[in-house]
């Protein structure tokens, strides 16, 4: 914050251009791509979401898909469907839309090799057969999914989704295109740039329900975003290495991260609450396995573990709920 002063009394507005209704009359660039397989959209793009209200992204019960994100090209909204005819059908807006339309392919799977992937339990071969459309995505963009997966450390998913629902669209901008035509007062956001990140003041964050730890993390992570950014062309080791130079940031955050913007196939989410025993029961019958057992259980499936965990959690065969494992805090009442 060197070189700025900050009232106590008044938060920092959103930095750079805002985008808004006056941007929905402008003709949107449009891409038709044929993908080399069957795809499931719903299934493909459903981990870019966070939460029921995310706003940065819809999906419609008509099968269209709404995407607002910010780019190396700037701002840029995303509309996807699917026509039936086999094709995709796209249009972009904003000044990132070139950028967007040109990694299509790329987000929808298309650089992802699930014919590599050999089932070793009867379930997960089951379940690949269900589900042909699966791909695993590749954004091509770090900060915006190293941002909420650390809002989602170590707290319920439903404060996670609030903190990253109340500071996106608080510090963020009106989305370009029709958004607001298309949602309403709760239209697409495109999430904030790195320096407005840096800029909202501490009881902001407090507000949102994000303790010191998690801000602070975010905050040292946004300083080099360029470098964390760079992450997203590198191997799965070196990224990973990359993302953990950041204290704060450890083997959870950086694999949640990299699935979504390397499009990793093999980054297995170590230190989740849940995951080892959700595949230590549908592997070996155990829902109290830990991650040294999940990983044991996953060698088989050595670089392409995330798919082999993304099956199974398509596949249905999950424990049985319980009482909740963790309670949801309030910090912005303290």
């Amino acid at each position: 914050m060197a070189g700025r002063f900050v009232p106590r009394t008044t938060a920092v507005p959103p930095q750079g251009p805002v985008a808004g209704p006056r941007d929905a009359a402008s003709a949107p660039l449009t891409r038709i791509w044929t993908p080399p397989g069957p795809l499931d959209l719903r299934l493909v793009l459903s981990p870019l979401r966070r939460g029921p209200a995310d706003p940065a992204y819809r999906a419609l019960p008509d099968g269209t898909f709404w995407r607002a994100t910010r780019t190396p090209a700037g701002p840029g909204t995303l509309r996807i469907s699917a026509p039936g005819d086999g094709r995709i059908s796209a249009a972009a807006w904003g000044p990132g839309a070139q950028w967007l339309l040109d990694g299509l392919p790329a987000l929808l799977g298309a650089d992802d090799t699930p014919d590599a992937f050999e089932p070793r339990h009867r379930l997960v071969a089951l379940t690949q057969r269900r589900r042909p459309g699966l791909r695993l995505l590749r954004t091509g963009l770090v900060m915006e999914s190293l941002i909420p997966s650390i809002l989602e450390q170590k707290v319920t998913t439903d404060e996670a989704y609030r903190a990253w629902r109340l500071l996106v669209r608080t510090y963020g901008t009106p989305a370009p295109g029709p958004s607001d035509e298309a949602f309403g007062k709760h239209g697409l956001h495109v999430m904030p740039d790195a320096r407005t990140w840096s800029l909202i003041p501490s009881w902001e964050w407090h507000r949102a329900g994000v303790d010191s730890k998690r801000s602070a993390t975010i905050l040292r992570a946004v300083r080099v975003a360029r470098r964390m950014e760079e992450a997203a062309a590198m191997d799965l080791p070196e990224a990973t290495a990359r993302l953990q130079l950041i204290p704060g940031i450890g083997p959870w955050t950086a694999a949640e991260t990299l699935q979504r913007s390397n499009g990793a196939a093999d980054a297995v989410t170590v230190g989740d609450l849940h995951l080892p025993g959700i595949v230590g029961h549908a592997l070996a019958g155990n829902r109290h396995a830990d991650d040294e057992e999940m990983l044991a259980l996953l060698a088989p499936y050595d670089g392409q573990r995330h798919r082999a965990t993304r099956l199974i959690m398509l596949s249905g065969h999950t424990p049985a709920r319980r009482a909740p494992r963790m309670t949801p805090r309030d910090i912005a009442r303290l």
